[in-house]
């Protein structure tokens, strides 16, 4: 666990390190997700390297689930082992395997304190079976609240309780794609995520999981590449335009603005003009 000072007047911080990985600051608080940052993966390889120095110290990493794209050994490995871990249900066995001590497994609706923030877990509607030797683990994805409140899909498809996630959200981070031409069951692809903007209605939404790593069979230049969070964005437009999507480059950081914070509703980063963006919430 880090320490020092806490200002909760600062503004929201999040960084896209590419795929699922993002780093949350909030309140004080760093939260890491998904840690994926190798070049090359089995089949995939990484269309931009990542500064992993970006990440430092944090307070928690949070993992989804446990598939190869988003429980990668060798990126945990990267994190000191005294780092505080938060899992779904039937994961922490492989977290402590690895060395890793401080290791929390939560259940649906459960929830966790870290620092000045809650860490509170949501259902995701997706199959997390690890070939070949893995027991079947779940799914989750996450709520961090504090002066705002920020959801972590995972890997999700749609589901009835998307609804009731957050009642008041400032910022959904959404799945919109993969590293193949076609997304399979149990993944959002643009048009579903901007269906999952329309059920959660957060003030940002913000296009993860989408070019990132490339399959080394196909060829796909940089507008192949971007064209998911494009749509995305596009689609958000159509179905809800009171949302702001901001689009993020890999290393990209974008500032939003809490309830302790001077200006709220600003948001500075990422592509000032995907969309409107609506009203405040209140999230304190």
């Amino acid at each position: 666990m880090r320490s020092g000072s806490v200002d909760v007047d600062e503004p929201l911080r999040l960084t896209w390190l590419g795929h699922s990985t993002v780093l949350i600051e909030l309140d004080g608080v760093r939260l890491v997700t998904d840690p994926l940052l190798r070049r090359r993966v089995a089949f995939l390889q990484r269309a931009e390297a990542v500064d992993i120095g970006t990440i430092g110290d944090v307070d928690a990493v949070l993992i989804s689930h446990v598939h190869y794209d988003h429980f990668d050994v060798p990126s945990l490995r990267l994190f000191s082992r005294s780092t505080p871990f938060i899992v779904p249900s039937g994961a922490g066995r492989y977290v402590r395997k690895l060395g890793f001590r401080d290791v929390l497994e939560l259940h649906r609706d459960e929830e966790r304190r870290v620092g000045r923030v809650v860490v509170r877990s949501t259902h995701a509607e997706h199959d997390s079976q690890r070939w070949p030797s893995w027991r079947r683990t779940a799914s989750l994805g996450y709520v961090v609240a504090g002066t705002a409140c920020v959801y972590f899909a995972g890997d999700t498809d749609l589901f009835d309780e998307m609804h009731d996630v957050a009642p008041a959200l400032d910022v959904a981070l959404l799945p919109v794609a993969g590293w193949g031409p076609r997304v399979p069951a149990g993944h959002l692809d643009p048009a579903r995520a901007a269906a999952a903007v329309t059920r959660l209605r957060p003030r940002v939404a913000i296009p993860i999981h989408w070019g990132t790593y490339r399959r080394l069979d196909l060829r796909l230049d940089a507008a192949d590449m971007r064209r998911p969070a494009d749509e995305f964005a596009r689609a958000v437009a159509d179905v809800a335009t009171e949302v702001r999507v901001s689009i993020l480059p890999i290393g990209g950081t974008v500032e939003i603005a809490t309830s302790g914070s001077p200006g709220r509703g600003d948001v500075q980063g990422g592509d000032a003009d995907e969309t409107s963006c609506r009203g405040l919430c209140d999230s304190s």
